[in-house]
């Protein structure tokens, strides 16, 4: 009987296999914690979705549909990299063009916005600057290059019809784990509010209140919410400043400068009112308090998440 011989592997060739096994399983793991940590809570979502609204998306619904493909995208290449599909010719060109568009986001944050807070890479699960977060990515993209010479595994038989099956799950799991809502209908209010005392003191507001249509945010210093309000009112009023957005804060102002180092809302205009009195009654007894006022009459109140710009442009219209 002939004894079929087994093809010889060098002592380089194994090495190559075991360190690249050992950056694709790593790989792997930090596409599905940074899909994972973004989705995982309505907070660390939320701080994604308003990245696109901050890259000039005019809607949230529509927004929140981009946030939750790409999560999806990020589960996609997670399982072909464990389960090594496609994997020089897709998964690693996918890999590398996904983290360079990340990387020049990223660029574009600092030079706008400085290399301040939390750039959302990891959700709210480990805080990141946006130059630590660009370090993060070239050294993957390195990675990558690195897997395409030493681990350039052939093709499986089976792939094409497993590719589908774990494409599908993963683009599809994001619309599980944060069903989609396009509920951004405000809250119809209907009553007169008395913004009189903003104009008793000393420090005034620098528009008139009390005349014609404003967004008007009643927001505290010390409120993780109210936090998530004013950045993306910053947002809104950088990408349509015809919007009269004007915010209302209350609080110890100890804490003014890491509410704004953290909302980047310092540009809204706003006025810093103490009077806690006077504070709930025009706000009511929670927070975030954003209402649409005409003439000191409240029309509308929504929450933080349902503020969409194309919403209040047709508002304004109206």
């Amino acid at each position: 009987m002939t004894e079929i011989s087994r093809p010889h592997r060098s002592p380089s060739f194994i090495i190559k296999r075991i360190i690249g096994s050992i950056l694709l399983l790593a790989m792997a793991v930090v596409f599905i914690l940074s899909g994972f940590s973004k989705i995982y809570s309505r907070n660390a979502f939320d701080g994604f979705v308003w990245t696109f609204l901050d890259l000039g998306i005019n809607s949230i619904s529509t927004a929140g549909i981009i946030a939750r493909v790409m999560i999806g995208f990020e589960f996609l290449l997670a399982l072909f990299l464990l389960f090594h599909i496609f994997l020089k010719s897709f998964t690693y060109p996918a890999v590398i063009l996904l983290l360079t568009i990340f990387t020049g986001y990223l660029g574009i944050v600092i030079l706008q916005q400085g290399n301040t807070g939390n750039c959302g890479c990891f959700g709210d699960v480990y805080a990141m600057t946006p130059l630590h977060a660009i370090y993060k990515n070239l050294i993957m993209i390195a990675v990558t290059i690195l897997l395409t010479y030493i681990y350039p595994i052939k093709p499986f038989k089976t792939q094409e019809w497993i590719a589908p099956m774990l494409g599908m799950a993963a683009l599809v799991a994001p619309f599980i784990i944060a069903p989609f809502s396009g509920d951004t209908q405000p809250e119809v209010i209907n009553k007169t509010i008395n913004l009189s005392p903003l104009y008793a003191g000393d420090v005034k507001p620098n528009v008139e209140l009390r005349k014609g249509k404003h967004i008007i945010a009643f927001l505290s210093l010390t409120c993780p919410h109210c936090r998530k309000a004013a950045y993306l009112l910053q947002v809104i009023h950088k990408q349509h400043p015809e919007i009269p957005i004007y915010i209302v804060l209350s609080g110890p102002t100890a804490y003014k400068d890491e509410f704004f180092n953290e909302t980047h809302a310092e540009n809204v205009p706003y006025l810093l009112y103490n009077n806690t009195d006077g504070f709930v009654a025009m706000a009511g007894n929670s927070v975030p308090s954003i209402l649409w006022v005409t003439d000191g009459f409240v029309s509308y109140k929504t929450t933080y998440y349902q503020m969409d710009p194309k919403r209040m442009l047709a508002w304004m219209k109206n």
